[in-house]
């Protein structure tokens, strides 16, 4: 299992030890069942296990396989969904959809641990303990104190245990099994690499100059005719032969105006969209053959230079380390946030170093480093926190960035140019590739399992 995925799961287990009471009402009573009796399949799943599963006033919802789902889990899973929405900021689902996508998961689990078993996929005692002992890390707990906390939830740490082991016996299979269905062809390389050195082109820094003719907001119809006038005279005065800059500095309502209008040099997705298409194919010196429109107004834009782009068996690598913080029913976002803000100004100001509050308050597995991820590739991380680390210089602190892991606080140490042989940038490419089919080869295989599997709805829950 990959760091990363020991991560996720022990976040998704994290955010269980507030949920495990919520579905098991203190004055619940034994539900009666008045439906048909259970099918020989589904008899055979009523074993200790199964029995293990369900708690007073709970009831079978699912069957799958010689496991089932009870309605108490799905509550709890669907309560879960929703709260997670709710830190997001998200408007969460309805009751009747969250219970929904809680029993299609559940189902999910189920049948993938039944594969998982059954393909002798195993996880031993010592390897739980360090997950289940990572769990409390996270938590800032002792394992007794976990034990308690789980137990104040109404939650059986047995129960814990093995559902925690059930969820790395499905990490490892998926890996295993999903990992060997994509297959990368030697053509898919060549034009995953082709459209690379495209985009790589197409990004390459440029130096623009424009000349900006605004329309108000909530202009007239006859306003904004007058400023398309003024902008196709500015326009006319530049295909005469007059120096773009000139006219610039004469005409122009944009910020650049004193220098001419010059922009300066940037990567051209760092520009506005209608930007980089309107000065696709333009070489240094030309300028738009027509003007350009966006809300701002009517725009002339001249390429004043172009950069070669990057060889591409050169990288930039960045060693950068960082804090995360994750959000739980004791830390909402806007508190995480807040301490890491906290963080930032105490090492800014000389206070505080960033790799002892990394070793203090870190939740990632860095922390005994300071937080230290090594040297890093683009793409290494999740887009969130790689955008905002390319955009720091070495020594800077970011503020609070947000993740699916949580909340960061990133500092750049240094970065470093490689170069790269020709092999590596090919496994590099077939590394991306796979990556990208990952989540496709996935569904295919639940699907391919599910159809093969022997699955009875009693209950919607």
């Amino acid at each position: 299992m990959t760091e990363f995925s020991l991560r996720a799961l022990v976040v998704a287990m994290t955010l269980a030890l507030s949920a495990g009471a919520q579905a098991q009402p203190a004055n619940a009573k034994p539900a009666l069942d008045s439906r048909a009796g259970p099918t020989p399949a589904a008899a055979a799943a009523e074993d200790a296990a199964a029995r293990a599963r369900r708690q007073p006033g709970d009831h079978i919802a699912v069957v799958v396989n010689q496991d089932v789902v009870t309605a108490g889990e799905i509550a709890v899973r669907a309560e879960q969904a929703r709260q997670e929405a709710a830190r997001r900021n998200e408007s969460p689902p309805d009751i009747a959809s969250a219970k929904e996508q809680a029993q299609e998961a559940l189902i999910e689990d189920r049948v993938l641990v039944t594969y998982a078993r059954e393909s002798g996929a195993r996880v031993d005692e010592g390897e739980l303990d360090r997950v289940v002992g990572n769990v409390a890390a996270q938590n800032r707990m002792t394992l007794d104190q976990l034990k308690e906390r789980l137990k104040a939830d109404g939650v059986d740490f047995k129960r814990f245990r093995e559902n925690l082991r059930d969820q790395m016996l499905i990490e490892r299979v998926r890996e295993r099994e999903v990992t060997g269905r994509i297959r990368v062809t030697d053509g898919e390389i060549e034009r995953h690499m082709a459209d690379q050195e495209a985009a790589r082109t197409h990004n390459a820094p440029v130096n623009l100059a424009q000349i900006l003719i605004t329309v108000p907001a909530g202009a007239t119809s006859e306003e904004r005719e007058l400023r398309r006038q003024r902008a196709e005279a500015a326009l006319a005065r530049v295909r005469a032969g007059e120096d773009f800059l000139k006219v610039a500095r004469e005409v122009s309502e944009d910020a650049n105006r004193a220098q001419g209008g010059v922009i300066g040099m940037r990567p051209a997705d760092r520009l506005p969209d209608v930007f980089a298409q309107s000065i696709q194919g333009l070489a240094a010196g030309q300028w738009t053959p027509a003007l350009v429109i966006s809300e701002a107004g009517y725009h002339l834009l001249k390429v004043i230079d172009r950069q070669a782009p990057a060889p591409a068996n050169l990288i930039t690598e960045t060693r950068a380390r960082h804090i995360l913080l994750r959000a739980s029913e004791q830390l909402n976002p806007e508190t995480a946030a807040a301490r890491l803000l906290e963080f930032k100004r105490a090492v800014e100001s000389g206070q505080a170093k960033f790799e002892d509050l990394a070793r203090q308050h870190s939740e990632d597995g860095s922390a005994p480093q300071g937080g230290d991820l090594g040297w890093a590739a683009p793409g290494m991380f999740v887009p969130e926190f790689d955008e905002a680390m390319g955009k720091l210089a070495p020594g800077a602190v970011s503020g609070p960035v947000a993740s699916r892991f949580g909340f960061h606080l990133i500092q750049v140490l240094e970065r470093r140019t490689k170069e790269v042989e020709p092999k590596a940038l090919r496994e590099q490419a077939r590394g991306q590739i796979r990556e990208r089919k990952f989540e496709e080869a996935y569904r295919e295989w639940v699907k391919d399992l599910r159809a093969r599997a022997f699955i009875e709805v009693r209950d919607n829950g």
